[in-house]
């Protein structure tokens, strides 16, 4: 058993120093809303160094097998949308095992990168072993991520205005997050302000809140295509405002379909993929594939090894494991636009005397390079934030 496994089952090891980060957050607006919701763990997450090269690899391959001119959508054409820029905090899933890291999901619009910036800077003076995983100065590196969105788009013209856009912002679990990024754009002299799509208007010259011209979106919509939100998507589709992530990212990468596709060796072969390439994804990413009705008995006699996911889902809605599922909801899967992925195990991590969460691991990535890792401690099929003892915790490398 590798130091970091050993570390992971021993309950003591690792624990943050949790009055530091109470220090940290009370500098941020929403610091009664962060205390008010179980956002952190108190334990970090432990892996080695064979893991994140592992996962390092997987990502990389990725990068460039999307984008390949050769990868296009189902439908045989390049997704539509603005191309120029690259796409904020994508955010790429991993469990972790004995077998190695798997890559379990992709999300283009990952949330938690702010929230873990602090928790991981609060530990710098803590004597925990091993080392974060980040890139320094995260502050620095997040807004001048936003300002490269920018000048992909706009050139050297000046970003003076972002809004973070969600539906219903304030009742988003996550809400405190979009008040610290909001924070650290004003520090870095751009008017920012956070925005229900539903407050925008598009006119002729631009994207409007108010008086106000709306340079830049971040965008933390679950609707991936815009297409409950025309005024927004056509600005969008007529450049009247730079979005990140777009449409187009979404449909390149976290449709869910597409882990089928890059689990497809044949597929792959065709699209000219190296064969150390594909090697990489068939080894890190388990294999997935589209759920299709004349696959009925197969699928339900091999459920118990399968994990069944919605092709456009997020936050695990819709998602299940066979093992638990019923005949009913086999029924409703099976008419509905899903895919079925071999299970891998989550690592586990205890946090108290005969108590273990699983955790997931996230790299927060911006064009191909790793920016930082956060673990997910949880309890039940899926994440979630409502394990006591569970959410976000940081990720430290041994070795």
């Amino acid at each position: 058993m590798s130091e970091a496994a050993q570390l992971n089952l021993d309950a003591t090891a690792g624990r943050i120093n949790r009055a530091a980060l109470d220090a940290a957050l009370q500098g941020e607006a929403c610091y009664q809303l962060i205390k008010a919701r179980s956002l952190f763990a108190d334990v970090s997450v432990f892996i080695s160094a064979a893991q994140l090269q592992q996962m390092q690899g997987v990502i990389s391959a990725v990068e460039r097998v999307v984008r390949s001119d050769q990868w296009k959508m189902d439908n045989g054409q390049p997704a539509t949308g603005n191309r120029c820029t690259k796409g904020v905090f994508f955010g790429y899933d991993f469990h972790l095992n004995s077998d190695g890291a798997h890559l379990i999901e992709i999300n283009t619009n990952a949330g938690g990168a702010f929230l873990n910036s602090v928790l991981i800077q609060s530990q710098r003076d803590a004597h925990l072993p091993g080392e974060a995983v980040s890139l320094p100065c995260l502050d620095t590196v997040f807004v001048e991520m936003f300002r490269r969105e920018w000048r992909l788009a706009r050139g050297e013209a000046a970003l003076a205005c972002i809004a973070i856009v969600d539906e219903q912002p304030v009742e988003q679990y996550l809400y405190p997050e979009f008040l610290m990024a909001q924070r650290q754009f004003e520090r870095a002299g751009i008017r920012a302000c956070i925005v229900d799509p539903a407050e925008l208007r598009a006119r002729d010259d631009g994207l409007y809140l108010g008086p106000r011209k709306i340079d830049l979106i971040y965008n933390r919509l679950t609707d991936f295509t815009l297409q409950q939100h025309p005024d927004l998507l056509q600005a969008y589709l007529h450049d009247r405002v730079v979005l990140t992530p777009t449409p187009e990212h979404y449909e390149r990468y976290a449709d869910k379909r597409n882990l089928a596709r890059l689990t497809d060796a044949d597929e792959l072969r065709d699209l000219d993929v190296s064969e150390n390439d594909i090697a990489t994804l068939q080894a890190g990413i388990p294999h997935t594939f589209v759920v299709q009705s004349d696959l009925e008995d197969a699928l339900w006699h091999g459920r118990k090894s399968l994990f069944f996911k919605p092709c456009s889902g997020y936050a695990s809605r819709g998602a299940y494991r066979g093992d638990k599922l019923t005949r009913r909801v086999f029924g409703e899967i099976l008419q509905a636009e899903y895919v079925a992925q071999q299970l891998a195990a989550p690592g586990e991590r205890a946090v108290a005397d005969d108590v273990q969460l699983k955790y997931d691991v996230r790299c927060y990535v911006y064009d191909g390079v790793i920016q930082l890792l956060a673990a997910r401690l949880y309890q039940g099929q899926t994440t979630n934030f409502r394990t006591t003892g569970g959410g976000f915790a940081q990720v430290r490398q041994l070795g």
